[in-house]
């Protein structure tokens, strides 16, 4: 009895926490390709309002960079892909850095520089020999400007780099990529900058939902699996991806790199053939991994260190291309109420709310997952 009391007390602690804290292992991604999306202000009151303090933006825009001077937030800013041969150029990009970055640090304080996104498997294969070229301009800029110990330079990854990842233990770059992943990491070790990943468990089960249990994609109670090499065991796809990618960083030489997610999140609706795309699998992985973050949980391989998570994403954003999943993998709608309940727990008003007692309310940890 003890014992079961001790869980129940534990349950209520975690639910309040939940409501009220968010841990500052989240982040959030705040996509703008919508046209009918809040105004910049609207959305560091809803930010504030939930205790989110760290976000990712796709560009530089300056009414963003503007309105969230002085508010805390740590913004990590974007070089979008079709930048990046021209800022290859030392001087393009300090002209880049000059006008994008210093005149709004650091009143805003911007904490990291992604320079590009995905490049690595996107399908202008041109990118891939400008990404760290580019990344060494926008560094030496910084360090001309003084800037260069605050604001790391990156640029996310999509875990389709991996060639092989699993078990974990057998996690490996496609060969194709080694040449040009051994730059990145080597400039990556030389900066002290972590490696982001942006890694989807949906899409594993989309792809073969007869092979992969859903509980295990949802951070569900489930057996899980036993690496056969290293005996870790992992009860989540999540983990075992973000491990996979230190095992590859460990082929190369680069094992003790940081590793961080740049973006993970379920969609709440999708196409008839998108298998697992629903609103209640979206609300229960969502739900579950803000309690792994709230727990400051590391991975089976680093168990000791809180792994960094940023979700994907803020807002529905209805004008991204591509099947309907993709318009929908926001937390909120456009109006700043929320699509489903996470456990965030809305304090103040937005010039869009029209929050009903249900944004209030604290979810219980026991949804099942459907397919």
């Amino acid at each position: 009895m003890k014992l079961f009391g001790y869980a129940i007390i534990s349950t209520l602690h975690l639910l309040l926490l939940l409501s009220f804290s968010i841990p500052e292992s989240l982040g959030i991604n705040y996509g703008q390709i919508g046209n009918n999306l809040p105004q910049p202000k609207t959305v560091l009151s809803l930010l504030t309002s939930i205790g989110l303090t760290k976000a990712r933006i796709y560009d530089t825009n300056p009414q963003i960079l503007t309105t969230f001077a002085n508010s805390g937030v740590e913004l990590i800013v974007t070089v979008e892909n079709q930048m990046l041969a021209t800022l290859t150029d030392p001087q393009q990009a300090l002209q880049w850095v000059t006008t994008r970055i210093k005149p709004y640090y650091p009143a805003t304080n911007i904490t990291g520089i992604a320079v590009g996104n995905e490049v690595f498997t996107d399908e202008d294969t041109s990118l891939t020999s400008n990404v760290v070229p580019a990344m060494i301009s926008v560094y030496r800029a910084l360090q001309q400007l003084g800037l260069n110990s605050a604001i790391q330079v990156v640029s996310p990854t999509s875990a389709g780099v991996l060639g092989e990842s699993y078990p974990p233990s057998s996690g490996s770059f496609k060969p194709e990529l080694n040449g040009v992943m051994t730059q990145f990491l080597r400039f990556l070790q030389a900066t002290n900058s972590p490696f982001w990943v942006n890694a989807y468990p949906y899409f594993a089960y989309k792809d073969d939902p007869t092979k992969i249990q859903l509980d295990y994609v949802l951070f569900n109670p489930n057996a899980g699996m036993v690496d056969p090499y290293t005996k870790l065991h992992y009860d989540n796809m999540l983990y075992a991806q973000v491990d996979a990618v230190i095992f590859a960083m460990s082929r190369l030489g680069y094992g003790r790199l940081d590793v961080r997610v740049s973006e993970t999140g379920w969609p709440s609706k999708g196409d008839p053939n998108e298998i697992g795309a629903s609103f209640q699998n979206a609300a229960t992985y969502n739900k579950n991994l803000l309690r792994r973050q709230l727990a400051n949980q590391g991975t089976p391989l680093r168990p000791n260190h809180p792994l960094e998570v940023y979700i994907f994403g803020l807002f529905n954003e209805d004008m991204k291309p591509g099947p309907t999943s993709e318009r929908n993998y926001g937390l909120f709608q456009p109006d700043c109420t929320m699509v489903y309940n996470v456990g965030l727990k809305t304090l103040a008003h937005h010039d869009h709310a029209s929050t009903s007692s249900n944004n209030d309310s604290i979810v219980s940890f026991t949804s099942s997952a459907s397919k």
